[in-house]
């Protein structure tokens, strides 16, 4: 029997990327994307592509309603999740004593209480089955030992994602690996036409990480396969 995936913020882009690779490896994807109709049309172009095994759900990681409308959708379909990965992101730039109370808000639920929210709510199956990878996309710019470098609520709540995937580590059972990663800088929405990456690759570490073996790494931070100081 297939794994099932479910990876969020995955209409475009690194998303998008990483549910292909996920499909072609021979899992079940669920797609996850705010608007349901660009989910479905991300899907359609998938499965022109003989990628079947993938279909759209409105998931909005930033609104707590949407997540357990998401979730019960899928357990309708009789649909247990054994890989995780919170990939949706926003991005504001400015300094933070600039930024409004809804961009803040934004930031934290879709980078820090969502992602939880999602782990909250499917590791205890994981754990009951004996089997889980959760992969949070993470960045650089949320990295101590990067100085933080990016836009200021960016840089600060990917850092706050970084010590969810670390703390979670602990709790969480060997066999439930659950890792943080930076993709780099993509041609994205996001990370713009000059940037040095593909959406491919930058998903290649993503893929690495929701097919560990038993053996593989836990409680970890990494970018192109290799581990990254926090």
């Amino acid at each position: 029997m297939s794994r099932i995936a479910l990876v969020t913020g995955a209409n475009r882009g690194i998303g998008l990327a990483i549910t292909r690779g996920l499909a072609a490896a021979g899992f079940k994807v669920w797609l996850g994307s705010r608007q349901l109709a660009a989910g479905e049309a991300a899907a359609a172009e998938l499965h022109r592509e003989g990628l079947s095994a993938v279909t759209a759900v409105a998931l909005d990681v930033g609104d707590p309603a949407s997540i357990a409308a998401a979730l019960a959708t899928i357990e309708a379909a009789g649909d247990t999740i054994d890989v995780l990965v919170n990939n949706a992101g926003v991005l504001y730039g400015g300094a933070l004593l600039e930024l409004d109370d809804a961009q803040v808000d934004q930031s934290i639920a879709v980078h820090l209480t969502g992602p939880l929210r999602l782990v909250r709510a499917l590791a205890p199956g994981m754990i009951a089955r004996d089997y889980g990878r959760i992969v949070n996309l993470s960045s650089g710019w949320g990295a101590f030992s990067e100085d933080l470098g990016g836009p200021d609520i960016y840089g600060v709540t990917k850092a706050a994602l970084n010590a969810l995937t670390l703390r979670l580590s602990r709790e969480l059972p060997g066999n439930v690996k659950i890792n943080a990663m930076c993709p780099g800088w993509v041609r994205t929405r996001m990370g713009g036409d000059e940037a040095t990456l593909s959406p491919e690759q930058a998903a290649d570490t993503a893929l690495w990480l929701a097919q560990l073996p038993a053996d593989g790494p836990t409680g970890g931070f990494f970018r192109a396969r290799k581990p990254l100081q926090w």
